[in-house]
């Protein structure tokens, strides 16, 4: 009889870490941003701060939603794999959400302070 190897299986830890992207992806936003918070009032400022805010979530949720899927594709039927997949996708649901209460957080510090 004849045994047949599997081909090696490609394991979501090699795929690119989250973190360290987007580490990389807000030092380069904030190096070529420089102009987009020289603003002349408190509330352009706070209004740049927020886009900033709503642009750096809504991208490290996708980021985390491709992982995500990614990892759920490859898990292969391991269950340990599938509930990180699991995790991944349930943290890109959190970033979507509050990329989207963002405005209404930012509104409800801007009243507390009273700016």
């Amino acid at each position: 009889m004849v045994t047949r190897s599997r081909p090696p299986r490609v394991r979501a830890r090699h795929l690119v870490r989250p973190a360290q992207f987007l580490c990389v992806l807000l030092v380069l936003a904030l190096v070529t941003a420089g102009p987009a918070w020289a603003a002349a009032t408190l509330p352009e400022v706070i209004a740049n701060g927020r886009n900033w805010i709503m642009g750096i979530l809504a991208g490290a949720a996708t980021l985390f939603l491709t992982t995500g899927g990614l990892r759920y594709l490859m898990a292969g039927g391991d269950p340990g794999e599938v509930e990180k997949a699991k995790t991944a996708l349930r943290n890109a649901c959190y970033g979507y959400g509050l990329a989207v209460l963002a405005p209404v957080i930012v509104e409800i510090l801007k009243s507390i302070v009273g700016a």
